[in-house]
């Protein structure tokens, strides 16, 4: 049969539920009042089920109570992987598409996720996922909407001579 393990006797059981009791934490809570109904002579089986866990959970808990206090009974939050591009290079890539394209140089005249995909690739040799490249832009201050591109070619007294000009359908009436 395996052997318990002991719970340092750090705090009472009166400590411990006071702890919970002002603890934000709920899982830390829990643990903490299954831990103290052990060190209050409860079963390890039954405490465990106070705690909303089973008896190798609580287990965990107790190495981790034994090893960090009480404090190491919260959750342990990831803060997700670190970016792969560095700060100069996030700069460098947010100036980039601040300026937008160079047509002749770049093939495109309006950045799409995929292009900048290659871009990246080819400048800091970093390979994304073209969603992720999306959520790196969002990270970066940029939104998905963009301008509307323009020819290179494009006249704009041309424009403005095609626009329709409409006559007044009624002129104002001068009054007396």
């Amino acid at each position: 049969m395996p052997r318990t393990v002991e719970i340092e006797p750090t705090h009472t059981p009166w400590q411990l539920r006071r702890l919970a009791a002002s603890s934000n934490n709920a899982n830390q809570s829990r643990r903490l009042l299954s831990i103290a109904a052990v060190l209050d002579g409860m079963s390890r089986s039954e405490a465990a089920k106070i705690g909303g866990m089973d008896r190798q959970t609580l287990r965990d808990w107790v190495h981790r109570f034994n090893a960090h206090g009480p404090a190491g009974l919260k959750d342990n939050r990831r803060r997700g992987n670190p970016r792969r591009l560095s700060v100069a290079q996030q700069a460098e890539l947010a100036q980039l598409v601040e300026t937008g394209p160079d047509r002749t140089a770049d093939g495109v005249v309006r950045w799409r996720r995929v292009d900048l995909q290659r871009v990246i690739e080819e400048r800091f040799g970093v390979a994304y996922h073209e969603r992720t490249i999306g959520k790196l832009l969002k990270a970066l201050g940029f939104s998905h909407i963009s301008a509307r591109p323009r020819h290179p070619k494009q006249d704009g007294e041309v424009i403005q001579a095609f626009k329709k000009t409409s006559p007044a359908r009624s002129l104002p009436t001068s009054q007396a």
